[in-house]
């Protein structure tokens, strides 16, 4: 799952997610604008940053990591420390780094420990998140990344039906599903199209922003590549990992092939289930 785009379109949405998160007031949000920023000298992009309207609060850098990284910390503080050197911003920082559990938290420690030790970091593991006494849909979603598959249905469902009911912001609501929609084809790509049908109805499915970009990157695809005709094996497991996804999408298997630009049969056999 590319849970940094995930987590972008979150803070984006819910901003006060962020800040529930890391134990602070989600009223705070409406003091800072988030954004994606990149330094460009060295090319580091940095997953989020929340900018103050305010010289009194701290500058909040949002760093999301879900693999195994011995480097992630060095990384952190190269980027964050670039950055503050190349804005004229006086604010003061703080960094948080968001880990689906402790397991994933490798990274060398020892030449940062002062700054670990310190208030400036906070580590967030999402698998603790049951700690935090209100729930809200922000928080919902973002434990919904980790959810088992055997209740991540159950729980998007869940999730919609308060956004529908709490969030009045019409433009709000549709951005919140969608974000479920989009998690849970990542998590459930084999997901039937009876099924996604079902929770949030087929035809608001293909109006989400995901669908578009998955259906046009396909188109581009077959267009770059042609058919299928050789040993394309590097490209041919990149368009076989995509199939699933656009078949839970609603796209028929006429559709997929021309798209990805794959024979028809292979797109057959990629959706049939396994026996």
């Amino acid at each position: 799952m590319k849970t940094d785009s995930i987590f972008y379109r979150i803070f984006q949405s819910l901003p006060s997610t962020f800040f529930e998160l890391i134990n602070q007031p989600p009223s705070l949000a409406s003091a800072y604008q988030f954004s994606s920023v990149e330094v460009k000298q060295l090319a580091f992009r940095i997953d989020g940053v929340f900018l103050p309207d305010t010289p009194e609060l701290p500058i909040y850098f949002a760093e999301v990591q879900f693999q195994l990284d011995k480097k992630i910390y060095s990384r952190l503080f190269a980027e964050i420390f670039n950055y503050l050197d190349k804005t004229e911003l006086t604010n003061n920082w703080r960094g948080v780094v968001i880990f689906p559990n402790r397991s994933v938290d490798t990274g060398d420690t020892e030449r940062y420990a002062e700054l670990l030790n310190s208030q400036r970091v906070t580590c967030v593991y999402l698998n603790e998140l049951s700690s935090i006494p209100t729930s809200s849909i922000g928080i919902e979603t973002v434990k919904l990344i980790i959810e088992p598959e055997l209740i991540a249905t159950t729980k998007a469902i869940e999730i919609v039906n308060s956004a529908r009911k709490e969030i009045l912001n019409t433009a709000q609501q549709r951005e919140i599903i969608q974000l479920i929609e989009t998690i849970l084809i990542y998590k459930l790509p084999r997901l039937s199209r009876e099924e996604m049908g079902k929770m949030f109805g087929l035809s608001e499915l293909k109006q989400t922003k995901f669908y578009q970009e998955v259906f046009e990157e396909g188109k581009e695809e077959g267009k770059e590549e042609g058919k299928l005709e050789g040993k394309l094996e590097g490209k041919l497991e990149g368009k076989l990992e995509t199939i699933p996804q656009l078949w839970a999408l609603g796209l028929s298997i006429e559709q997929i092939a021309q798209a990805l630009g794959l024979d028809e049969e292979v797109v057959r056999q990629a959706v049939q289930p396994k026996s």
